[in-house]
């Protein structure tokens, strides 16, 4: 006899994904940002919502980072971002310099330090945030944010924050954020 899942069950988990390739420039990092913001409105998280602002702006953050500091010739860079049932928005962008991880330089709160500013906006839009190296042929890394979804469904269901969640900030050495 073969009993069938209850109805639920068939929507329990919804994967979205979006992945592509951009030039190692500064209007590819732009395009980048304009395609995830598309994008994450295409599947229902509004242009105007504070996910898609943050989800966007740590984008723009971390493609500039990719296009300055990750840039080798010939290779470009890649966003990736995944939005799951879970209510939470999680965006990759990789690069090939593997050995240059991205740190949080130790400035004063009102400073004038040259580098690091997207950083630290990134720690506070993220609710976490690290780096993953790879090796193979082409070594690289990867930086990833994770921003919990705050806006309703398309349907009208509300997202409701995963227990737990709160913003920490990543390791000194850059190699972990959670």
């Amino acid at each position: 006899m073969h009993v069938p899942p209850p109805p639920s069950a068939h929507h329990a988990f919804d994967l979205r994904l979006f992945l592509q390739h951009f030039s190692p420039t500064p209007r590819g990092a732009r395009l980048a940002r304009i395609l995830v913001e598309q994008q994450l409105h295409e599947w229902g998280i509004p242009y105007d919502s504070e996910t898609s602002q943050a989800a966007v702006t740590i984008v723009a953050e971390l493609a500039a980072n990719a296009v300055t500091h990750g840039f080798v010739p010939g290779r470009d860079f890649r966003v990736g971002i995944l939005v799951t049932s879970a209510p939470r928005v999680r965006i990759e962008v990789s690069d090939r310099r593997g050995d240059r991880l991205p740190l949080l330089p130790p400035c004063a709160a009102g400073s004038d330090c040259e580098s690091g500013r997207g950083l630290k906006l990134v720690t506070a839009l993220a609710d976490c945030w690290g780096v993953l190296r790879w090796a193979g042929p082409v070594p690289g890394k990867t930086v990833w944010a994770e921003v919990s979804r705050r806006e309703p469904e398309p349907d009208g269901r509300a997202v409701a924050e995963a227990p737990g969640t709160g913003r920490t900030p990543p390791a000194g050495n850059g190699e972990r954020g959670r």
